[in-house]
């Protein structure tokens, strides 16, 4: 049984991503603040922490590298983190904060559901939707 932890502010999306990981082998729990979360993580290690970047008070960057701090003073165990990000200039501090993965809103349940099994499987998601494509890339019309 897998425990996941959300932090949002959003009670809409805290209940879109209960609806869509939660039941089955995963169970969900919430925070409603950034500041919130290392307290909550002390009390029982999550195997997955999905981050809001937009919370109120403590943004998900800041929760982020807050728990990479922890954790490099052992004071908590490596904790997989997935950031909801809002643009997808926002990869920028997803891979500031050492996420092991991220979505760029809007969601989708699809994304949603294989970014969260993929990271509690080990693995690394980085949602590749909204990404522009390399100017290298381009032809040029006519050739």
């Amino acid at each position: 049984m897998a425990d996941v932890l959300i932090a949002t502010d959003s009670v809409r999306l805290f209940r879109e991503l209960n609806s869509v990981i939660g039941g089955g082998d995963i169970t969900v729990r919430g925070v409603p603040a950034g500041v919130q979360v290392l307290p909550a993580v002390k009390e029982a290690a999550p195997d997955l922490v999905i981050l809001d970047l937009q919370i109120g008070n403590m943004g998900g960057m800041a929760v982020c590298l807050d728990l990479r701090l922890e954790e490099g003073m052992q004071r908590i165990p490596r904790l997989p983190v997935i950031m909801l990000l809002d643009r997808r200039a926002d990869v920028f501090l997803a891979r500031r904060a050492d996420a092991q993965g991220w979505l760029v809103k809007p969601l989708d349940p699809l994304r949603v559901r294989r970014a969260v099994r993929t990271v509690i499987d080990g693995g690394t998601f980085y949602d590749e939707s909204f990404r522009p494509t390399p100017a290298s890339t381009i032809v040029p019309a006519g050739k």
